[in-house]
């Protein structure tokens, strides 16, 4: 298949890329790592305002009721942006679980808060240790011994733990047990996957950030007098990099649109998505890395914060290796698979 933007998905995009723009600079991003900068919630009650919170949560829980494709464009910006709030988390997730799953107490205590941007919400799934934004979440969706759980913050034990992005705020959340908080069964497999098709497309804008940031120092870094971005090798890598983003970031649209049309191959889709991301960002981040020698390994330099966010994204809702082994396990249970859902990867031209 073909898949396009709508140009209200397009002015969405811009949108989100203006704010990001004025609003979550490098310098921004740093000082998300300063401890404290949780606490500042500015820029996630703007995003409310412009409605980026409310776009998958119904009208009767005063949300647009967009449904979760418009979502693609906000997660990929969010990316590229290096955006310190949990915009894939709260709206990605949570809403979509809640609206799906959440007892009718659940969903109109919670959807209306979150659209006004007064709920920051989290996960931890998939044995994960942590959540991002742990420190901070008031809302908390947590795969217990018994299946998946919806936590108020009241009921949570946090403990906070170190990350390689300091800007992410983790801790190891822990709660009881309760019937009262416990999601209907089908809504674990659901959160897993919705998780990684929105952290692919999270880690897709990361890696258009790697790849721009190198192109950019490629043209303007001289040596034997003229840029190294006139050498071939150079070239060989920017161009492997921009092969396996562009490549990468389809399976993530259409991963999320089988989400929004209710496809059943949704959960394949998000597997192979996750898969396609976390390989293209090794790729970017190793190459990005290259190009800038050094300076690249300080921490004076702001390669590092796409870096360490992609690096903690790679792992997110399942590695690399465990979407591989769902995929075979999927392949070899039905042969003719790859036949029909290979072709789902392209791009309207």
């Amino acid at each position: 298949m073909t898949y396009a933007f709508t140009p209200e998905q397009e002015d969405l995009r811009r949108t989100a890329r203006d704010l990001f723009a004025r609003t979550c600079t490098a310098a921004d991003v740093r000082a998300a790592w300063e401890p404290g900068a949780e606490q500042d919630r500015s820029r996630w009650r703007r995003m409310a305002d412009l409605g980026f919170l409310a776009a998958n949560v119904p009208t009767a829980f005063d949300g647009m009721g967009l449904g979760d494709a418009e979502l693609t464009v906000l997660l990929e910006e969010a990316g590229y942006a290096a955006l310190p709030e949990p915009l894939l988390e709260t709206a990605a997730v949570v809403v979509p679980v809640l609206r799906e799953h959440g007892s009718a107490e659940q969903r109109a205590r919670w959807l209306p808060r979150i659209a006004a941007g007064e709920v920051l919400a989290t996960a931890q799934l998939l044995d994960a240790p942590v959540a991002p934004y742990g420190t901070v979440a008031d809302l908390a969706l947590l795969e217990l011994e018994d299946g998946l759980h919806l936590v108020p913050a009241e009921r949570l034990t946090r403990e906070q733990a170190p990350s390689m992005d300091g800007a992410r705020h983790t801790a190891a959340l822990r709660a009881v047990p309760d019937p009262a908080t416990r999601l209907p069964g089908a809504a674990l497999a659901e959160a897993r996957a919705r998780g990684a098709a929105a952290a692919a497309a999270v880690l897709n804008g990361v890696s258009r950030r790697l790849l721009d940031m190198a192109v950019a120092y490629a043209k303007e870094r001289e040596q034997f007098g003229r840029p190294i971005g006139s050498f071939q090798a150079v070239k060989h890598m920017l161009a492997e990099v921009a092969l396996e983003v562009e490549t990468s970031r389809p399976a993530a649209w259409y991963a999320l649109s089988t989400w929004a049309e209710g496809r059943p191959d949704a959960v394949l889709a998000s597997s192979a998505a996750k898969a396609a991301a976390t390989a293209a960002a090794v790729t970017a981040s190793y190459h990005t890395l290259q190009v800038h020698g050094g300076i690249g390994f300080t921490w004076e330099h702001d390669l590092h914060l796409w870096l360490k966010r992609g690096k903690a994204l790679e792992g997110a809702y399942g590695s690399l290796r465990h979407h591989h082994r769902l995929l075979g396990d999927a392949v070899i249970s039905s042969p003719d698979l790859m036949a029909t859902f290979g072709p789902t990867l392209s791009t309207a031209s």
